[in-house]
């Protein structure tokens, strides 16, 4: 961490080193920077303070213990998932199978039972990575008496808590598009055929909605760090939701729906309308909403996520949808964990530049 005093005296403290910048060194933002390393010169570019603080944290995340765990993890269990997809994908492709053409995809949906498949993994290990990156954003810096010093250089105070989720958002990104080029690139070696541009691209969009997907709890954990002034608090907060959403929300959807089921005598219109009002309250679990757009992007042979009558189901024939299509048709999950993210960040943010920040 770099703190700047005496800036008058043209003068810095780098890691409790008093050092002198020259006289004609620019004193505007954080150019006073370019003096620390010798005098400037007009090819030397200086970054933004945000990008400065961007960097620092990107650096603290990659070579934190948690985060190596954690991506040895994900990175093992996902290799394994992938290792028994192709010694099951032979048994896989039916001559029947509308998903047939689409051979490389079966790599991130195949699974024999003992291991779930790919993006099963992906469900169920990305909220713990979102919530170990972010439950001591804040208080961490906090409890360290590192915050009130920070703020008290001549930065912006939405600069840290927006690098904070930058820095992670991108550590995240970097390591899911890693794993995802890897598992195709082993598939590759492994089965011989390419992928597609269709597949490519259903892979690629794959891995953004994961992205958005593991955000979301990063932003409910930086807003917990936010509140909770001890991280074990915010930790602890953050899996409690995690593990609400993933085991005890379905049981209470259940039940409701156990509630409401409508009698044997009820019409089609009225069991169609129950169904969509079950679908609806299973999506505000952002678990469905992910598992919900990952099947259809991975598995271009499902055609709605709704219930059907008998009157559209009629006449169809299997076959896969287009990129398009399948796009047009998870764009309301995709909808839904944009804005859960931005809201657990929005919360994040005003209760951040509303917290009061003392010295210890």
């Amino acid at each position: 961490m770099i703190f700047i005093t005496n800036i008058l005296k043209e003068e810095f403290v780098v890691n409790n080193n008093i050092v002198s910048v020259p006289g004609n060194t620019k004193t505007k933002g954080f150019s006073l920077f370019s003096g620390i390393l010798g005098r400037p010169t007009k090819n030397d570019k200086v970054l933004h303070p945000f990008w400065v603080i961007v960097n620092k944290e990107i650096s603290d995340y990659v070579r934190s213990w948690r985060f190596i765990i954690l991506i040895v993890l994900i990175a093992l269990t996902c290799l394994g998932s992938m290792y028994t997809a192709l010694g099951n994908i032979a048994k896989a492709v039916k001559p029947n199978d509308p998903d047939g053409t689409f051979f490389f995809l079966k790599l991130f949906t195949i699974s024999d039972g003992t291991l779930p498949s790919f993006f099963v993994f992906i469900s169920f290990l990305g909220p713990l990575l979102g919530i170990s990156l972010g439950f001591d954003a804040i208080n961490s810096e906090q409890n360290k008496g590192t915050l009130s010093r920070v703020m008290s250089q001549p930065i912006h105070r939405d600069y840290l808590i927006n690098a904070k989720f930058v820095s992670a958002l991108i550590v995240i990104g970097v390591m899911f598009f890693a794993l995802g080029f890897l598992v195709m690139g082993l598939g590759l070696v492994a089965l011989g055929i390419p992928p597609t541009a269709e597949e490519f691209w259903r892979i690629i969009f794959f891995i953004l909605i994961s992205i958005i997907y593991v955000a979301f709890w990063l932003n409910l954990s930086i807003l917990f760090s936010v509140k909770f002034r001890q991280a074990a608090t915010s930790a602890l907060s953050g899996i409690s939701v995690w593990l609400f959403f993933s085991i005890f929300y379905s049981m209470i959807i259940d039940l409701i729906a156990k509630a409401f089921v409508p009698s044997p005598m009820a019409t089609e219109y009225q069991v169609v309308s129950f169904q969509q009002f079950f679908l609806n309250l299973m999506r505000l679990n952002p678990g469905q909403l992910f598992s919900d757009a990952t099947t259809t992007l991975l598995m271009p042979s499902v055609r709605s996520l709704g219930p059907l009558t008998m009157e559209q189901v009629n006449g169809t024939i299997p076959s896969p949808l287009p990129l398009g299509q399948s796009l047009l048709l998870v764009w309301p999950q995709v909808t839904g964990l944009i804005a859960g993210t931005i809201v657990c960040f929005a919360l994040s943010y005003v209760a951040f530049m509303r917290k009061e920040i003392r010295s210890r």
